[in-house]
């Protein structure tokens, strides 16, 4: 009986599978704060399930990159669960989560999370089995769409941040782009159980988010230190 949670973005998406079967998911995109809603939603899906929690046996959560805060909170109820449950925590990639809503598309697969300021977080999948073309990374997108171009290959974009991005996209690879339905932008709890199966347990108290770039405060001290030092 696994749980999956991925508060990652402004999307929620939980989920119960159990022996391969989805016993019920669900998936919102209401931008409503999810520390106030993450648990009582997770209590919810249980209870209409009729799981207790000592009924699970793995906890799978998306680890970022993404929302700081949607990270933290994200990952903190899932090491919570799995600490005081004595169950396994594997924790899988926020953008590879979203790029499997395109593994039936016949080219690469590019997840979009919008960073602001012309950045966003992203990669590059190729595959049924979403092999790593381009890592995840925060960067600027028009730099990030010129590598994508050098592949030479039909892309299919994801995420519900694409139409901040889609001008720019079509821009840079014309007739090499494509985009995923509304239905099929959304991320999926199931899928990031199913990837789970592919990723290593990891000792709770060493899973940490992977938020690939520094926070605001991070950068405000590195532009602290490097002053001094002039």
């Amino acid at each position: 009986m696994i749980l999956g949670i991925d508060t990652s973005n402004s999307p929620l998406a939980i989920a119960l599978v159990k022996d391969d079967i989805v016993l019920i998911e669900e998936t919102q995109n209401l931008k409503i704060n999810h520390s106030l809603t993450a648990m009582p939603a997770i209590e919810e899906l249980m209870k209409k399930a009729k799981v207790a929690p000592g009924d699970l046996t793995q906890i799978v959560v998306a680890e970022g990159p993404g929302s700081y805060t949607g990270v933290r909170i994200g990952l903190t109820i899932a090491k919570t669960l799995a600490w005081s449950l004595k169950i396994p925590l594997v924790s899988v990639s926020s953008l590879k989560v979203l790029a499997a809503n395109g593994q039936g598309f016949n080219g690469l697969v590019c997840p979009v999370m919008d960073a602001r300021r012309g950045t966003a977080f992203t990669g590059l999948y190729e595959g049924a089995n979403l092999e790593t073309v381009i890592s995840d990374q925060h960067s600027d997108f028009r730099v990030f769409l010129e590598q994508v171009r050098l592949q030479e290959r039909p892309v299919l974009f994801t995420g519900v941040d694409l139409e901040v991005h889609r001008s720019l996209i079509e821009e840079t690879l014309g007739e090499l782009a494509h985009f995923a339905q509304f239905q099929h932008r959304l991320p999926r709890a199931s899928n990031l159980i199913a990837l789970a199966a592919d990723e290593e347990v990891k000792e709770v108290h060493h899973t940490v988010p992977e938020y690939r770039r520094i926070t605001e405060a991070e950068a405000n001290l590195t532009k602290t230190n490097e002053g001094k030092s002039l």
